[in-house]
């Protein structure tokens, strides 16, 4: 994860350093050869990792003369040899390096696992390098895909003990999707999830997603839209819950202009 002091480009800035026009960033976008994180208004944002991975690009098309897929495999096989990207203060990046180690375990590239979890390569590569630019929706069918939980995935390993936790003092999830917080209420190996969500203006899961277990939410400010099934729509606003079986599927988005701040807890700890 990133932190939050780390300098974030806008796009003319990041092209300028790139060597190259804002249209050509956005083709490579959209050739899947590199994948911005958003900034909460949903504006694109690159990283230092993603200048040096945007001039790699440079390079591979002016000196070597490779067209976008021939491209793409060189990244591709620079990722694989790397190890997760160290992040600031030199801890080393949770989500991506658990996620490294069990696609390894599995014996599978990154093209692999891509196809079989329904996104491209790419995002799986930024993911493992960078830990973020995934949406809540594919980090719980990455969960699935290995047997595993969002929270363990997360580094939520409930080895913590105690009962109290103190206001303000919550381990905080990595965060891997754009305007979302994640702080962990309580600690140990309980027979509940119990987190806080902080949604920044227009932030949301970007999909539906479903495991097993119960679901309950609880607005604390601001307003979130709850959708079950993609049919049964719910608008959420300050002291207003939710009580649902976690195996419909459910997608949300925060409706409100400012920060949307609720409790969810999960039980059993599927989530």
């Amino acid at each position: 994860m990133s932190d939050e002091s780390e300098v974030r480009y806008k796009v003319a800035e990041a092209a300028r350093l790139a060597g190259v026009s804002a249209s050509t960033l956005r083709l490579w976008e959209s050739q899947q050869l590199v994948v911005p994180v958003r900034s909460p208004s949903g504006h694109r944002q690159y990283l230092a990792s993603d200048i040096a991975r945007l001039r790699r690009i440079a390079w591979y098309r002016a000196e070597r003369g490779l067209n976008p897929a021939a491209i793409r495999e060189a990244l591709l096989t620079e990722d694989e040899g790397e190890a997760a990207t160290p992040a600031p203060g030199g801890e080393t990046n949770t989500i991506g390096r658990k996620l490294r180690a069990l696609r390894h375990a599995r014996g599978l590239t990154l093209e692999q696992m891509a196809g079989d979890i329904g996104v491209t390569a790419s995002v799986l590569s930024t993911l493992e390098r960078t830990s973020q630019g995934v949406s809540f929706a594919v980090l719980h069918a990455i969960a699935a895909f290995f047997d595993t939980t969002v929270s363990s995935l997360s580094g939520d390993d409930g080895l913590r003990d105690g009962s109290v936790v103190k206001s303000g003092e919550w381990r905080t999830w990595p965060q891997t999707t754009p305007g979302l917080t994640v702080q962990i209420l309580a600690e140990g190996r309980n027979q509940m999830d119990c987190h806080r969500f902080v949604l920044a203006p227009g932030a949301s899961s970007e999909g539906a997603y479903r495991h097993e277990g119960e679901e309950f939410i609880h607005v604390l400010t601001g307003r979130v839209e709850i959708i079950l099934d993609s049919q049964e729509f719910h608008d959420l606003q300050p002291g207003d819950s939710l009580y649902f079986e976690s195996r419909r599927h459910h997608a949300w988005t925060n409706r409100h202009d400012g920060e949307t701040v609720l409790l969810w807890i999960n039980t059993p700890p599927t989530f």
